[in-house]
């Protein structure tokens, strides 16, 4: 799971206990986790999440408890500007501001976490208001406040359950990158060879169509088999796919731009398709063609994302 499927799951669990969250707020330099960052953190020390990846989660979990204690939102600012900087922990230059709530009607509610969870479940976005003054939170975008945007879940989408297929799944779920994996083939598609990935039988074009990929999903066509990744491909292509990536040598790839092309496709459309798939790394064996896949695929979606960003 992502940080927010993290974040949303231990709420859920820890409910009814009291519950505070810190989320970045502003971050200027080189700060070390993004706006929108959060973590949250039960009444008896447990946390999950990172504000700054350990640089000032001391600091913090003493502010949550006593907004536990207290019902009262705090704002933090932590950077070398600071008199207490080193003691903060957050030496690197960068510096950040942290907003501290309880999870609760006044601060950030748990109605406002289930409608983050509902809205990423059906693949769309949600933003949330925070009014740092009051310390409360509502869903929409407010003028003047603090806006972050839930995004859908990345998801990973595969089709070929062949050996790159194995590494690929195994990088993605490392990063929290939910994983299918699509191959009418049994032999193949095992829970033995996928242990974590959610696994798909049907015919690729059924499967895609199915999955309704977003901009936040990647398609990867592995198997070789132009019968099983073309119809993913334009699968793919009828939809806002953040990332689509096919296996196969050059002379191969120019080759399916052409059946592609045959198929109705433009220039403009194949354009979308990375192949040969993955960042050129000089990839050798199947683990390292799989870290090429991935980093070309992290690549995209980052550029998504800074054309669409996450805060306002």
């Amino acid at each position: 799971m992502d940080d927010v499927a993290n974040m949303i799951a231990k709420a859920r669990e820890w409910t009814p206990a009291p519950m505070a969250i810190a989320t970045v707020v502003q971050t200027w330099g080189s700060a070390p986790r993004p706006r929108g960052s959060h973590m949250l953190v039960h009444r008896d020390g447990r946390f999950e999440g990172s504000v700054s990846g350990g640089c000032v989660e001391n600091a913090i979990l003493a502010s949550a408890e006593q907004v536990i204690a207290s019902g009262q939102a705090a704002l933090h600012r932590f950077g070398v500007s600071d008199g207490d900087a080193w003691e903060a922990g957050l030496p690197c230059g960068g510096e950040i501001a942290v907003l501290v709530q309880p999870v609760a009607d006044h601060g950030f509610p748990l109605a406002v976490i289930e409608a983050i969870a509902t809205a990423r479940a059906a693949g769309e976005s949600l933003a949330v208001s925070t009014d740092l003054d009051s310390g409360r939170s509502v869903i929409g975008a407010a003028e003047g406040a603090f806006v972050y945007c839930y995004r859908p879940p990345r998801r990973l989408i595969i089709t070929g359950a062949v050996q790159i297929a194995q590494a690929l799944a195994g990088l993605a779920r490392e990063m929290g990158i939910a994983t299918t994996v699509i191959d009418p083939r049994g032999r193949f598609l095992t829970r033995e060879r996928f242990p974590h990935a959610t696994l798909d039988d049907r015919w690729p074009d059924e499967a895609v169509t199915a999955l309704r990929p977003d901009p936040a999903s990647a398609i990867v066509t592995l198997s070789h088999d132009i019968k099983i990744d073309d119809p993913a491909l334009i699968a793919a292509l009828n939809a806002p796919t953040g990332y689509i990536a096919a296996l196969g040598s050059r002379k191969s790839h120019a080759a399916r731009r052409e059946r592609l092309a045959a198929a109705g496709f433009a220039d403009r459309d194949l354009d979308r398709i990375d192949g040969p798939a993955g960042l050129d790394i000089g990839a050798v064996g199947p683990g390292e063609i799989a870290l090429s896949i991935a980093a070309g695929m992290v690549q995209a979606f980052n550029r998504v994302a800074a054309r669409q960003p996450e805060t306002v």
